[in-house]
């Protein structure tokens, strides 16, 4: 055992024993985070406009900060891209995390300094925890590597700015440098495939241990390492025991994965955003990630079903139930105020709080009233490949409102790698998974208002194509799984 190895138990020992603490007092937890994000706000412009002086429980928040997305928050943040003080936050932030917009183009997320060292910590604590549980801690003796973009900051009237993977690279701890891969040159190369060929080169000698990235990508550069070694990555990497992912489901990809590695690899799933980092999976055999409780963030959850009905019920941690799906909505140190990110969440435990990410609010189909989400369409694939020898690259579901004969559908559109014997049995083995999850489905299907699902494989490399073409190939960018619309179906290119 390595003096690094031998610390790093000792030190998730001690990491284990302070989130029992919190984790074992969670309303008080988050009590003591509703009190301290609203004292410290109380002289900002936003914490004046909303009389935060008189704000004493979650009943008076509620009453006095809104529900608001990034473009009704887009006022403040404005003022504090222009480089005023004391909006939203005390002070200025230290960096803008620039991520894709919707309606208004770039969104840019602030980090403050005491945002910051939680996205540092839980990255940390997370890869400790499995230290913990497991008593594997050879792997801090090799070769680490995070797919992620560009290092590179711009400035903005004084304000950092760039991607939030690139801004966490300027906090790897020095005992880790020299762990860690690729080279700061490679992560400077914008363009996505040629910066995966340039890590294949970097790393396809060196002792990885620790491989962690969005599957899709991860996945890509798995694809080269087979191609240029003619090795699977197990083979090639003989001590590589650890995938940490965060960003979509693992499932989809697990086969897949499992074929370019050709043996089985430890995982830990991680919930990190720009707006914060929400989650980390705790344990290899109890389901879902650990809800952060303790990191300067205060959570509110709204029914998904109940959303967008007028005034929907906010509730605090210690009123939620299991597999509920929620909305998540975050009040935080960087200045965000019951701020909708987008995500819906499902409990699967109460002792600890544990959550699986159950989709986006804004990815869905509901075409017909049946309100398919995320979590849906991946367990439906996980029964449907169960078993089997197929292997799936990526997929995307979207709703066919006008067929040119017979009644509306759904549209699975997949990349396989290995197709089904029968593509018609495996679209029903889909469809009887999706009818047991989503009751208003199997109405639709049972009263023929819809059709059983409809399969459409799409052509070697269709979706890497696809994101290319949006400018969207590569670093933190996800395809989404549901559309509501055939914007992404129509412009695949199929087999």
């Amino acid at each position: 055992m390595s003096l690094k190895s031998f610390a790093a138990r000792l030190l998730a020992y001690k990491v284990h024993r302070d989130t029992q603490k919190w984790a074992q007092n969670p309303v008080a937890t988050q009590q003591n985070v509703f009190r301290q994000l609203i004292a410290q706000a109380q002289q900002t412009a936003f914490g004046k406009d909303h009389h935060f002086d008189t704000i004493h429980s979650h009943a008076d928040f509620v009453k006095q900060v809104p529900i608001r997305d990034y473009e009704q928050l887009k006022p403040y943040v404005d003022r504090v891209v222009q480089g005023e003080e004391h909006v939203l936050w005390k002070g200025k932030p230290l960096y803008f995390a620039k991520t894709s917009g919707t309606t208004s183009g770039a969104k840019y997320i602030p980090l403050t300094k005491e945002s910051m060292p939680f996205h540092i910590q839980a990255a940390r604590n997370a890869i400790l925890s499995y230290i913990h549980e497991t008593g594997k801690a050879d792997f801090v003796d090799g070769k680490m590597i995070f797919l992620q973009g560009s290092p590179e900051l711009e400035s903005k009237n004084g304000i950092q700015l760039g991607r939030l993977s690139g801004i966490v690279a300027h906090y790897v701890p020095k005992y880790l440098q020299r762990n860690r891969l690729p080279s700061w040159e490679t992560n400077c190369i914008d363009d996505w495939e040629t910066k995966v060929d340039a890590i294949v080169q970097e790393t396809m000698t060196q002792n990885m241990t620790v491989i962690s990235g969005i599957p899709s990508w991860v996945q890509m550069y798995f694809e080269k390492l087979v191609q240029v070694s003619g090795k699977p990555v197990g083979t090639l990497f003989p001590h590589f025991n650890l995938f940490i992912y965060g960003g979509v489901n693992y499932e989809p990809y697990r086969a897949k994965f499992e074929q370019l590695m050709g043996r089985e690899v430890d995982s830990i799933e991680l919930f990190p955003a720009s707006e914060g980092f929400f989650a980390y999976q705790d344990s290899q055999t109890e389901k879902g990630m650990l809800l952060l409780l303790n990191s300067g963030i205060f959570y509110e959850f709204v029914k998904a079903d109940e959303f967008f009905t007028p005034n929907p019920i906010r509730y605090t941690i210690g009123e939620v139930e299991l597999g509920v799906n929620y909305v998540l909505l975050l009040s935080t140190n960087a200045g965000l105020w019951a701020y909708n990110i987008g995500d819906t969440v499902q409990f699967t435990s109460l002792q600890p709080y544990r959550v699986i990410v159950s989709g986006r609010l804004k990815h869905f189909i509901s075409a017909f009233g049946e309100h398919v989400i995320g979590k849906e369409v991946e367990e439906a694939l996980r029964q449907a490949v169960e078993g089997t020898s197929v292997r799936i690259n990526e997929f995307t579901v979207a709703p066919q409102i006008t067929p040119q004969e017979g009644l509306p559908y759904h549209e699975w559109l997949i990349e396989f790698e290995q197709l089904p014997d029968n593509l018609n049995e495996f679209a029903l083995k889909i469809d009887h998974a999706m009818r047991q999850q989503n009751v208003y489905y199997d109405d639709l299907i049972a009263g023929n208002v819809l059709r059983t699902v409809v399969i459409t494989p799409v052509a070697p490399n269709g979706f890497q194509a696809y994101m290319k073409s949006i400018g969207k190939l590569g670093g933190q960018n996800k395809l989404p799984r549901l559309s509501n619309d055939r914007t992404i179906a129509d412009q695949l290119p199929l087999l």
